[in-house]
């Protein structure tokens, strides 16, 4: 290990830049080259069919059999053009990634490239291959893949992507898009009843999305010396550097050169998809980058999410570079999450989280604005279950991420126009001078003020014009806590407009229902509203007077999915059934409890056969050198002391290691998954975990550096 690991440095030392070109500085003329979009429709179908396609796509509703071979015709045609040898239904089944089975358009029955309208709409992946939560047992392999035509195919290498949905036999959803499909029709449903109230003509509401992608860039060859980078996604082991990120240089400064190349190139694919990468910077922690989007609306954000992480992957490897999105792969450095920016649009092209200068047009505001803190509010304990991971178990709460305790931040200005809302009914968005502020310095232009600062701490922020869901992980599929966002919104939407309809029908004039019920919920949701510092321990047991939920593990966060309450919600909405609620937890506690069993495999691995012998061959060193000083009447006292230390942390891990693995066998045994979960939990991550990590790091300490066999820390992290 020790000869991989300097191996692996001299590979970094040889690294040459690898270039990307742009193909035009004007990104315009290449963005979305390989997307089957609109614009490719337009040029590709007759003029009638594309219109009955748009307001399907536009509608929500089903496409026709002629119209799908139609469709597919023309897909054929312009992705063989673009050098497709293949078509794949692109999914996203519940394993945390991608899934696809490529055919080739080549039929060699026929001797042409054929494509017919039922490839299009529907394939049949094996179902029981994939996670299912107890929905599908092994020897009942059908499941379906069904075309969603409202995000765009698109062109990956050689090969046609058609996003789809992804079913069971039985009809029950097996992947993360299928809910979220629905909960977006809910909300969309709901939202726009209530917009009504203020505006018949909007007819549609649509969530958007931004999701600013957090990760680490680190060399492939000290990448691959890790075992446990590889393995699982994070260094198990690691003595924290000297310098790290105390210094605060990194973040927003200048961008390492190879990392700037690989930037280039991925923005450049990225671009080709369609996918409107923006922002690109350093984050706070040595070799962590950002890289922000534009808006789009929530699925296909969420794909564009999906496939730019893989995009990412493979151009990193063109690089000799490794991509890592786990929420916390470097103890005592700042993890990586993926800040949902999220808001509703209507079809008129008003943001109604927009404060404007109309009194009505703010009303509209104010009423989605306190009804998303109510909906938090009520659903706080869901919202932390929709972001449960074993990695993100590692991320919340420490210094760069919210805490695991659910509260919304608001800011002073919207904080003072609720206030003036709740005692005096009044509606108060004051514009003008105050949205400036005056530098005194005369060659640098007014900044104009958003409606609130901005708050890190805060898992759930309203940031001037959208919601900031921050507490959502690295590594994450959007479209989990996207889902319960948009249902908890629709429900509590609804119960705004039964309860202004209800006192409509007693004669209560329109606008003073509506102030009167946006009063009451202000005052009932007031316990989540927090606007300090969600780090400090002041906030801990403030969070507690308020009964607000403080979650901290996986195992117990996913029991909010199980509640009556919950169950209902997803139900009521159409968004799951109880039977594939229930699935999609026991699917995640599986996951959480395979994650810890690779870590805890990886860990005693790594202690037994790598860490373990490197200390004791430098021991007997020790003992040589000892026994010489000895021999020669010099004190040894100071090397005998480093002798026992080192064989106290050694008999420390062997003790810990053998212990979890007895542990481990014995827990496994458990049939009941939650039960099984909360084990691995409390009595193999929580007990083993750090006491075997922290007598290691003590052995870095003291064994040489020339035999210590893991890459360390600061040849992964000082990137150049």
């Amino acid at each position: 290990m020790a000869q991989l690991r300097f191996e692996a440095l001299k590979k970094l030392s040889e690294r040459t830049r690898v270039h990307a070109d742009l193909p035009s500085t004007n990104v315009s003329k290449f963005f979305g080259e390989n997307v089957y979009g609109p614009e490719q429709m337009r040029a590709t179908l007759a003029p009638g069919l594309y219109k009955k396609v748009s307001q399907a796509i536009k509608n929500h509703e089903k496409i026709d059999e002629v119209t799908a071979d139609a469709v597919a015709s023309a897909a054929k045609s312009w992705a063989i053009a673009k050098g497709a040898t293949h078509f794949t239904h692109w999914f996203q089944p519940m394993t945390g990634g991608t899934a696809e089975k490529h055919d080739s358009f080549f039929d060699a029955l026929a001797g042409i490239e054929r494509f017919k309208g039922s490839e299009l709409v529907q394939q049949e992946p094996d179902a029981s291959s994939f996670p299912s939560g107890g929905i599908r047992s092994t020897f009942e392999a059908r499941g379906y893949t069904a075309w969603d035509p409202t995000s765009p195919m698109f062109v990956y290498g050689r090969t046609l992507c058609i996003p789809t949905v992804f079913v069971s036999y039985t009809g029950e959803t097996l992947d993360t898009k299928a809910p979220l499909l629905k909960a977006l029709k809910a909300v969309d449903i709901a939202a726009t009843k209530v917009c009504q109230l203020f505006d018949k003509d909007i007819q549609h509401v649509v969530a958007s999305l931004g999701a600013e992608q957090e990760y680490f860039i680190v060399d492939k060859a000290l990448f691959d010396a890790r075992p446990d980078l590889v393995m699982a996604g994070r260094s198990v082991f690691g003595h924290a550097p000297a310098r790290g990120q105390q210094m605060e240089d990194h973040y927003f400064g200048s961008i390492p050169s190879r990392v700037y190349d690989f930037m280039k190139d991925f923005e450049i694919e990225a671009w080709k998809l369609g996918i409107p990468v923006r922002t690109r910077h350093n984050e706070v922690a040595p070799s962590q980058f950002e890289v922000a989007p534009l808006f789009e609306e929530v699925n296909v954000a969420n794909d564009h999410n999906q496939l730019m992480m893989d995009v990412m992957g493979r151009v990193a490897d063109k690089h000799n570079l490794r991509v890592i999105f786990h929420e916390k792969p470097f103890a005592g450095l700042n993890g990586s999450g993926k800040h949902n920016n999220w808001s509703l649009i209507t079809d008129t092209g008003v943001n109604l989280y927009a404060p404007t200068s109309s009194a009505r047009d703010n009303l509209m505001f104010l009423t989605f604005f306190v009804t998303t803190i109510k909906a938090v509010h009520a659903y706080g304990d869901l919202l932390r279950a929709s972001i449960a991971t074993a990695a993100n178990d590692f991320r919340l709460g420490a210094n760069e991420a919210p805490p695991a305790i659910m509260s919304t931040f608001i800011g002073s200005q919207m904080t003072a126009v609720l206030d003036e809302l709740e005692k005096k009914g009044n509606v108060k968005i004051e514009k003008g001078d105050n949205m400036y502020m005056k530098l005194g310095i005369d060659q640098i232009p007014e900044i104009i003020l958003d409606a609130t600062d901005r708050n890190r701490t805060s898992p759930f922020a309203f940031t001037g014009n959208k919601f900031e869901f921050r507490a959502v992980g690295g590594s994450d599929n959007c479209a989990v806590a996207m889902t319960a966002l948009n249902t908890i919104v629709a429900e509590q939407l609804d119960q705004f407009f039964a309860a202004v309809s209800k006192q409509i029908e007693k004669g209560e004039e329109k606008r003073l229902a509506i102030v009167n019920v946006l009063r009451e919920y202000i005052k009932e949701s007031k316990d989540i509203r927090f606007e300090g510092d969600g780090y400090s321990d002041e906030w801990v047991a403030e969070a507690a007077r308020r009964k607000l939920g403080n979650v901290k593990n996986t195992p117990r966060a996913l029991d909010a999915y199980l509640t009556k309450q919950s169950l209902e919600l997803f139900e009521k909405h159409g968004v799951m059934s109880h039977k594939e609620t229930e699935a999609r937890v026991e699917i995640r506690l599986e996951a959480y409890i395979k994650r810890v069993q690779i870590e805890a495999r990886v860990m005693g691995d790594l202690a037994m056969n790598h860490i373990v012998p490197t200390a004791i061959a430098y021991q007997t060193k020790l003992i040589e050198n000892a026994n010489g000083l000895k021999g020669l009447g010099v004190d040894n006292t100071a090397v005998v002391q480093t002798i026992r230390e080192i064989s106290g942390h050694i008999d420390t891990i062997k003790n810990g290691v053998r212990a979890m693995v007895e542990d481990r066998k014995r827990i496994n045994k458990i049939t009941d998954t939650h039960k099984r979960a909360i084990a691995y939990c409390d009595e193999i991550k929580e007990k083993y975990f750090e006491s075997i990590r922290d007598a290691v790091d003590k052995l870095e300490l003291l064994v040489d550096n020339e035999d210590w066999p893991l890459v360390k820390y600061r040849e992964l992290l000082f990137l150049r």
